[in-house]
């Protein structure tokens, strides 16, 4: 009873890891010989990840038995983040990509290349602030028209000049 109880909870390092089913099995590697392959890996709903080979694990074995164990945490501390304030929570991966909840009710988004949004409708509430270039593939409008309907008015627009109307603009607005 003594042994089953120590043999309850190990460490462990991941070795290999299967991400195809619909619950992620690891290879791990606990005291210097011993080794359990297709482990089940559980993590928290709504949450994923693929770790490395080498990271560190937390293991149970399920009523004590190391036949059947379970992997229910998963840490690298080659790649975590640090310095983080109480309170702060954060999504990371080992490129340096990331995503903090700071304090203050603030969101730090660090990307690499590129951040995208795919949803058929984006609100932001409140300014946005840009530094750099904006590009934009569709029209773009304000409360008082689309850019495109403020070309065409300068492009075909005239002058009334001492009792003469004006030609439309030799440049337009492209």
């Amino acid at each position: 009873m003594m042994d089953a109880a120590r043999n309850m909870v190990s460490r462990a390092v991941l070795a290999l890891i299967n991400d195809a089913a619909k619950l992620q099995r690891v290879q791990i590697a606990m005291r210097a010989d011993e080794e359990r392959g297709e482990v089940e890996r559980f993590q928290d709903y709504g949450f994923t990840s693929v770790p490395f080979p080498g990271a560190e694990a937390v293991a149970l074995s399920v009523g004590g038995s190391r036949s059947h164990m379970v992997v229910i945490a998963v840490e690298d501390r080659r790649y975590r983040l640090t310095s983080l304030e109480e309170g702060e929570v954060a999504i990371y991966t080992d490129q340096g990509d990331k995503i903090v909840l700071k304090r203050g009710r603030e969101i730090e988004v660090t990307a690499g290349t590129r951040v995208t949004i795919d949803a058929p409708d984006t609100l932001i509430k409140g300014n946005l602030h840009v530094e750099g270039d904006t590009t934009c593939d569709g029209d773009v409008s304000d409360h008082s028209g689309s850019m495109q309907e403020m070309r065409d008015t300068y492009n075909g627009h005239n002058h009334n000049e001492t009792g003469s109307v004006t030609n439309t603009p030799n440049q337009v607005m492209d």
